[in-house]
């Protein structure tokens, strides 16, 4: 049901995100007396699921859900139509029209894509505010792993600054250290102050979820509330409402602590300490080789600490949501540094269909649904316009050199530039989507 709840989510938010894209060409062919012949929702190669046609348009949705289109008369797009393109322009068709007019027409779909993440922004602050744990609040202080460890970090550090500037949303701490190139981390440890730098090395690790930054929990109350699918706890006689307040007689402060020691000691029985109903009851137990129970606790982390809430007027929502809007596509931007740095190696991070479905919530959250959406417009607008033949951008490269030269790209050249950015489209297509494939294997 998970799964099929973040496969709805995504597919929807595509399909929004898709028509809104195209709505963008469309409206503008359709402002400078541009002939669209065919509006659709994903592709439609061989057959259409639902089409009908009225004026000189088809409207209708493909099977392939991998995008969508907008047919404009008189260019060269993915259609490939090149019997058009051999009788003399029309003054309805994309190739009659002024070289400002095709450019509008052109970006269209990365304009409406860019003011509807706005907008949802803006709606989004109005409707729900926004919700965060300032990084003051982390009480208990930190828990990373062995990468974190390697540079210094330990657990219960309290993350203080990031370069000596304070970072107020804890979740935003490993964001900013990857996208602003960050030196070092202040932390407060056992009340000593410590300055942690952070070798290029780690960049690379924390991109692939190595090194990460987590809030510290307590280990108490540890109450069962389901078994996992593999349960050796289970099996043993551990049963639902159960509390879980040691093992081999050993306590535990921090849930971190209770992890390690299950890890260390994976290889023999263990004896857990359970309350049951007021009794004091010992089971013994073999962990999975992973160093697991199979027992699930109850409660949410959530509740142990303060979140802040920042409510906005819809006056106040407006400009709130443009700055959030802004600084993700400066965010995203920055992304691409990382990728084109062979330091950082995020190449081999990228990812296709199930990653970004992943990152829909596995319940139906409109909040997250919203922000969800207007971050993926964002993605889709700045991937569209790049200067890529067979995308948004590659039209507009071509159209600059028009108008900077006085010199229009023949049809031959621009039919071959279309192939080749379409191969190489889908070679970024096979590679994303298999490294989705190849994380999938090494689970």
């Amino acid at each position: 049901m998970i799964i099929l709840i973040k496969i709805l989510q995504f597919v929807m938010s595509l399909s929004i995100l898709v028509l809104i894209h195209e709505l963008g060409h469309f409206v503008f062919a359709r402002l400078f007396k541009t002939r669209v012949e065919k509006f659709y929702l994903f592709f439609d190669p061989w057959f259409s699921l639902f089409k009908f046609k009225k004026g000189d348009t088809e409207y209708g949705i493909g099977w392939l859900p991998l995008g969508g289109y907008c047919k404009i008369s008189g260019m060269i797009d993915e259609s490939m139509d090149k019997e058009q393109m051999k009788l003399p322009p029309q003054p309805y068709e994309f190739r009659s029209k002024t070289s400002w007019q095709r450019l509008l027409i052109m970006t269209g779909g990365v304009i409406f894509n860019f003011i509807s993440a706005l907008l949802i922004y803006i709606l989004v602050l109005f409707a729900w505010g926004e919700t965060y744990l300032p990084t003051a609040n982390v009480k208990y202080g930190i828990v990373t792993d062995s990468v974190g460890y390697a540079i210094g970090l330990r657990n219960g550090d309290k993350i203080l600054t990031v370069d000596n500037q304070h970072v107020e949303n804890f979740m935003h701490i490993t964001s900013d250290i990857l996208l602003n190139d960050r030196k070092t981390i202040q932390v407060d440890r056992d009340g000593q102050i410590l300055n942690i730098e952070i070798p290029k090395e780690y960049i690379p690790k924390m991109l692939k979820g190595k090194g990460q930054l987590e809030c510290r929990i307590p280990y108490g109350p540890f109450v069962v509330v389901s078994y996992g699918k593999v349960s050796p706890g289970k099996a043993a006689g551990v049963l639902i409402g159960d509390e879980l307040i040691g093992i081999d007689d050993k306590k535990f402060n921090y849930f971190d602590e209770f992890q390690k020691y299950l890890f260390e000691n994976k290889d023999h029985p263990l004896v857990l300490n359970i309350l049951r109903k007021g009794q004091n009851v010992n089971i013994n137990v073999q962990p999975t080789p992973e160093g697991l129970l199979g027992v699930n606790r109850g409660g949410s982390s959530a509740t142990l600490f303060d979140l802040k809430t920042v409510k906005y007027g819809f006056l106040q929502s407006i400009p709130a949501g443009i700055k959030k809007g802004f600084n993700t596509i400066g965010d995203y931007l920055k992304q691409f540094k990382l990728i084109f740095n062979r330091h950082s190696k995020a190449y081999e991070s990228l990812g296709g269909f199930i990653t970004i479905g992943s990152i829909f919530p596995g319940v139906w959250d409109w909040q997250s649904f919203w922000n969800l959406t207007a971050f993926l417009s964002i993605i889709l607008a700045v991937m569209n316009i790049l200067p890529i033949p067979a995308l948004d951008g590659g039209h507009v490269m071509f159209l600059l050199f028009e108008v900077i030269t006085g010199r229009k790209p023949s049809d031959k050249f621009l039919e071959y530039a279309q192939y080749a950015g379409m191969i190489l489209l889908l070679a970024l297509l096979i590679f994303a989507n298999g490294n989705d494939i190849l994380r999938l294997l090494r689970k």
